[in-house]
């Protein structure tokens, strides 16, 4: 009884060896990405992440802190979900607008630095690093005159997130 016990185990390990594995490895050897999923209740978790990040960055380079701003983040908000729906990362409006008429639209009083955008499956802090490593959006994003910042994204239900940061003075 014992050997037929012990046989059946063996047998039961050696199929289980055989089972289908789910791999999280590609075709090209590389992982395949996981969906980042924003919940509703971090937006101000993500927003003071990327504010604290953009501080870090700024500080070790001896450049003032910037502040969010509500009318910028409701900027940035409004143009996250714009390109969701135009399908393209880019700074015009469906409506034609710019980045200053978007600011002027949510009553923001300073004048623009800049906006940077992305369309990523990314988190926040590996867009950020993207930014960061893309002369034109670090220039904006380490402006010496930047000291308003807003910050918001747009995302689809596949996980596609639409970024968009502004930056004011």
């Amino acid at each position: 009884m014992i050997r037929l016990f012990s046989i059946m185990i063996a047998l039961s390990v050696a199929l289980a060896a055989c089972a289908p594995t789910t791999s999280t490895i590609g075709t090209d050897g590389k992982a395949l990405p996981k969906v980042y999923r924003i919940g509703r209740g971090d937006s101000g978790k993500l927003q003071f992440r990327m504010l604290d990040s953009i501080n870090a960055l700024r500080g070790a380079s001896g450049l003032v802190q910037v502040q969010l701003d509500s009318n910028l983040n409701a900027a940035a908000a409004t143009h996250s979900r714009d390109m969701a729906n135009q399908n393209r990362p880019w700074h015009f409006g469906s409506d034609g607008s710019s980045p200053v008429d978007r600011i002027q639209r949510v009553g923001y009083t300073g004048a623009l630095v800049g906006e940077v955008i992305s369309e990523t499956y990314e988190t926040e802090l590996e867009t950020l690093a993207a930014w960061m490593e893309q002369p034109d959006t670090r220039r904006i994003i380490m402006a010496p005159d930047a000291r308003n910042m807003g910050f918001s994204w747009h995302q689809e239900s596949s996980g596609k997130i639409w970024w968009t940061m502004v930056l004011g003075k």
